[in-house]
């Protein structure tokens, strides 16, 4: 069992990562309290019956996650467990949070400086008992994205963190189809877009073309918004920026914490 620790405020970038294990490892084998704890079900004995079966406990390391009574007793079962069975407590750090001292002896996940898609895959090597070993230094990123909840989808704010992108040429990247998904430039009133299937050669995903008119500048982000058309779940793979006439450079993706 997968266990997915984690506070409510977090759930935007969470669940992205729930999802992927989902379709990997099948939804009986992932403790997510969106679909593992049901209206009517005891919250306590539902999260107790998750960890009893846990092998992969993922902490999600956060300024909520830090804060929350009910996360901090259940990664510090975890360790408990850890110590006593066959249990991996991996930690997942989302945001600028110090980690605890109790945590520091154990090597964590960095998704707030390595992004989604880098965390997915060391996540996934250590279920399937592979190595992790990555670069030691991630890949600079002037473009980072920022993806947060809305009541009908997603929004993701896609900003310059250091200097101007004259370029605004983007692709998101779902394993949703054009049925399934809306994917709209915010606030502007000329862009371009357009709609990919099988995008990239190697990823089995579709994706939707935004290209803005204006350069991507410091404090002044550009936002995509992702609305959902059918009652499937929304499973953003990545997102990438053009850097030249055929190439495109995928972005970090980062929670919005607080």
């Amino acid at each position: 069992m997968i266990f997915l620790s984690h506070n409510y405020n977090d759930k935007p970038i969470v669940e992205q990562l729930a999802l992927r294990f989902r379709e990997i490892y099948g939804q009986e084998n992932v403790f997510y309290d969106s679909w593992s704890i049901q209206p009517g079900d005891g919250i306590i004995d539902k999260m107790n019956e998750g960890l009893e079966k846990c092998k992969y406990f993922f902490f999600f390391v956060s300024k909520n996650s830090l804060e929350s009574r009910m996360v901090t007793m259940e990664w510090q079962n975890a360790i408990m467990q850890s110590a006593q069975k066959d249990v991996k407590l991996i930690p997942i750090r989302l945001d600028s949070s110090i980690m605890p001292i109790i945590l520091k002896q154990t090597l964590y996940l960095d998704l707030f400086t390595d992004g989604l898609e880098a965390v997915l895959t060391q996540a996934v090597n250590v279920i399937d008992n592979k190595n992790t070993y990555t670069r030691s230094s991630p890949v600079f990123s002037n473009l980072v994205v920022h993806i947060s909840p809305k009541p009908d989808g997603i929004l993701l704010t896609i900003e310059a963190m250091h200097y101007m992108e004259p370029k605004s040429n983007y692709i998101v990247l779902m394993s949703n189809n054009q049925n399934e998904a809306e994917v709209q430039a915010i606030n502007q009133s000329f862009y371009n877009s357009g709609y990919y299937e099988n995008f990239l050669n190697g990823i089995e995903g579709n994706g939707w073309f935004v290209g803005f008119s204006s350069a991507t500048v410091p404090k002044f982000p550009c936002e995509i918004s992702v609305r959902k058309k059918s009652e499937k779940d929304l499973i953003v793979l990545g997102v990438y920026h053009q850097v030249a006439q055929n190439e495109w450079k995928p972005l970090p993706i980062q929670a919005e914490i607080g």
